[in-house]
């Protein structure tokens, strides 16, 4: 782990505390504690069951894309690279993280730089394209008890859904302009050797330019294949209502009734993309705070602060544990692979 992800580790477990803190300040925890009790088991296993889904569906999606670019690899193996992707997006401002260090394992385990960017892009336009729609459609369709809900928050659902917006026609530009894309591989060079990061090598430049005709030729072969796109279209709009579920099941769980699953779920939706894009490790704090405004009138006495416990606590905190174990055995796996790797090489040169 760089020394930028151990200062994002820190900054993260800070602000945990602190939400932990201010979160619970002024509860009757005893109460609380006695709703979380009073949750159904089955409800409480279907709704890990859809964390893991979620987190999972990635990485089911990363496989389906590498395999129709002629890449023979196990749903497994991606969806290890969806936990990772998804530790690093966690502990780091904006979730900027995840995606730089699926790429690292992913060109260790011998999958090109180019090809993998085009599947983790797209999957990345795809996830974000799926929210902005569903952002939309929740405005357009239920403003006023969106506004009624999200109270003094509703400034921040339009902020998050513009700020999606926006990456999600950046990264088109991108992924379909290569001059765009080979400006900014090149020019990103240019500017780290300004810098005195990297040294002058034309070898590197030309594998960087290649890397790029490459991607444009990845990007080209899913633009001829719509169908594939249609199909990882499909599987995110249910990626993305698992997650929004989850909040469903936890108040059934909780032995309420009263407001449909429609209502939860786009409530759920709402706060995810008002929160998505903001710089902070997790969204921690905001989330929390945007949950107990959002569902005030729908969760009532302490089954709010227990539902926002389990709910948040399942769809991040656990999931995030998880993704730490997975990743720090990349992390490990990696480092005995080089080890062994650096063996080999000094047992097979030739003695002097």
């Amino acid at each position: 782990m760089s020394k930028k992800n151990i200062i994002s580790a820190i900054v993260f477990i800070l602000l945990a505390a602190l939400t932990f803190y201010v979160i619970f300040k002024g509860n009757d925890m005893e109460a609380v504690v006695e709703s979380v009790r009073t949750l159904h088991p089955l409800y409480l296993c279907a709704a890990v069951a859809t964390a893991f889904f979620f987190v999972s569906a990635e990485g089911f999606m990363i496989c389906y894309l590498l395999r129709s670019l002629n890449y023979k690899t196990s749903a497994a193996t991606c969806v290890k690279y969806s936990f990772v992707g998804f530790f690093f997006s966690g502990i780091t401002p904006s979730a900027t993280g995840g995606q730089p260090m699926q790429l690292y394992y992913m060109q260790k385990e011998g999958h090109k730089v180019s090809d993998s960017s085009v599947v983790l892009m797209t999957v990345a336009v795809i996830y974000k394209f799926v929210l902005v729609v569903m952002g939309i459609g929740i405005l357009i369709f239920c403003y006023k008890p969106l506004a009624d809900h999200l109270q003094g928050y509703l400034y921040l659902y339009y902020l998050g859904l513009f700020l999606n917006t926006l990456l999600v026609v950046v990264l088109l530009f991108i992924m379909v302009s290569p001059k765009c894309f080979k400006g900014i591989v090149v020019g990103g060079e240019k500017l780290l050797k300004k810098l005195r990061i990297l040294k002058n090598s034309g070898e590197r430049t030309k594998k960087l330019i290649e890397m790029a005709d490459q991607y444009h030729e990845a990007v080209l072969f899913f633009l001829n294949n719509k169908r594939k796109i249609y199909a990882v279209i499909a599987f995110t709009v249910v990626q993305r209502c698992s997650v929004f579920f989850l909040t469903w099941l936890i108040y059934k769980g909780l032995g309420l009734n009263g407001t449909s699953a429609f209502t939860v779920m786009s409530l759920q939706a709402a706060i995810y993309i008002a929160v998505d894009m903001l710089p902070l490790p997790g969204a921690q704090g905001i989330t929390e705070m945007m949950y107990k405004t959002a569902f005030s009138q729908v969760f009532t006495g302490a089954t709010l602060t227990a539902s926002m416990c389990v709910t948040r606590g399942l769809n991040f905190y656990m999931v995030l544990i998880v993704s730490a174990l997975v990743a720090a055995w990349c992390h490990f796996k990696s480092k005995v692979g080089h080890a062994m790797s650096g063996t080999r090489t000094t047992l097979e040169s030739p003695k002097c």
